[in-house]
């Protein structure tokens, strides 16, 4: 029998952050569908949100709340910004390093954002934070992470997870038990066509829990960004940042005209994209960064600036196309403040997980941070509980009879992916007939 104390599954932000906070003494597994850095927590362009200081509280509150249509639940959207200053001083304290204004902490500002209130690296603040944390992780003797293996089931027995079933590289499938499961799989990006996500995140807690009743919520609120570089060929769409704009790039129709405000949230944004491209006729708007110089931008956005190079444009002297793509996912498996699913011994974190912060539409910069508080908050709540979940060996049996002779795991991916296509889009014809 394949035993653990903790078992993670997924390898982004919320998942190790979660194995970094808890004991020592644990054994945690993390297991990853591919290698550890093909995690969106990687892509992440434009930074983390900081509660500055008190004055700012309201007007943080506020604004997250207005992004996602006062849908968010007050009491999470209290607690990721009353606990943000600690996991800064977490994140700085395993090596993670923020643009600074000597001593200080620079800030830049994003759409929907009252203030400037976001720390980052550059352009590519989830690589810094993700890198820093892998790198710890890997140092651990108490975690160990296997790459390349797939939940393709959980082990639940009355309404008590006891762990997950597998597939790994080779195709071996087997039972992995655990006093705890942490689902930390990521959004829903590879059901889309189009997406800034990586292909192989396809809902995977979603498909699983709904299997087995595990309570699920908002799975129609899918974000799409307003801007990613344009492309005629089917993939992954690369993201060009909010914080462009937050730093003065303004967006062009085809004639060259500024037609919207840039920093109004992202769904409105994203609107406004769209009415104009059926206006003018076109697959995109235009981009320009001419109101950012040329020094800041190969600073603060060397990997933007690399990338659309690479595509063709200079953006130091030219427009580049852009257009909406799908790009983050509200919804996902319920949980409460504490992470918790309503399964026993079963939790999910980040992206898989729906605790409420961002409503219907995600304010700028609190996913990173949002995935984070979050992940220390279970590893708390993991650590505070003293229950035995340990099957008996009849129980053990059981399963792994189960596991031997079942063929017909709903998520061999081409049979669930379109399942839970499908399921999203029920739910979102269900939400526009109730409203």
């Amino acid at each position: 029998m394949k035993k653990t104390d903790v078992l993670i599954i997924g390898s982004g932000v919320g998942g190790l952050f979660c194995a970094l906070n808890l004991p020592a003494y644990k054994n945690i597994l993390i297991i990853t569908k591919d290698i550890c850095e093909n995690s969106d927590s990687f892509l992440a362009q434009g930074g983390i949100c900081m509660l500055k200081d008190e004055s700012d509280y309201q007007n943080y509150f506020e604004d997250t709340m207005k992004a996602g249509h006062y849908e968010n639940r007050k009491e999470s959207v209290d607690i990721m910004i009353r606990s943000s200053q600690d996991v800064i001083s977490d994140l700085v304290g395993f090596g993670v390093e923020f643009e600074k204004n000597g001593n200080d902490f620079a800030f830049t500002r994003e759409g929907a954002h009252s203030t400037p209130r976001i720390l980052f690296h550059k352009d590519i603040t989830g690589k810094e934070i993700t890198s820093k944390l892998l790198s710890e992780a890997k140092s651990r003797k108490n975690i160990t992470i296997m790459e390349y293996t797939s939940m393709i089931d959980l082990l639940i027995e009355d309404n008590n997870c006891l762990g997950a079933v597998v597939k790994n590289a080779d195709g071996d499938i087997y039972n992995i038990f655990a006093d705890f499961t942490v689902l930390a799989t990521g959004g829903v990006g590879g059901l889309y066509v189009h997406s800034t996500n990586y292909r192989h995140l396809t809902g995977d807690a979603l498909a699983v829990c709904m299997e087995h009743g595990v309570e699920l919520e908002n799975i129609d609120y899918v974000q799409i960004h307003p801007t990613t570089l344009y492309a005629s060929t089917r993939g992954r769409r690369f993201l060009i940042s909010e914080s462009v704009r937050g730093e003065g790039a303004v967006l062009l129709d085809a004639h060259g005209n500024r037609f919207t405000d840039e920093l109004q949230p992202r769904d409105v944004v994203t609107q406004a994209i769209r009415e104009q491209m059926k206006k003018d006729g076109t697959p995109h708007v235009w981009l320009s960064l001419k109101n950012i110089n040329e020094e800041e931008i190969k600073k603060h956005f060397p990997n933007i600036y690399k990338q659309c190079l690479e595509q063709g444009y200079d953006v130091t002297k030219e427009s580049i196309p852009v257009v909406p793509a799908q790009h983050y996912f509200m919804g996902g498996v319920h949980v409460d403040s504490d992470s918790k699913t309503t399964c026993g011994h079963l939790y999910a974190v980040g992206e898989a997980s729906c605790n409420g912060v961002h409503g219907k539409n995600r304010l700028a910069s609190n996913s990173l941070l949002e995935s984070l508080v979050f992940a220390k908050r279970c590893a708390k709540h993991i650590s505070a509980d003293t229950s035995s979940n340990t099957p008996d060996d009849d129980i053990v049996s059981k399963y792994e009879k189960i596991t031997a002779e079942k063929t017909d795991y709903l998520v061999l991916r081409d049979d669930y992916v379109s399942y839970m296509r499908g399921e999203i889009e029920k739910a979102g014809e269900r939400k526009k007939h109730e409203q």
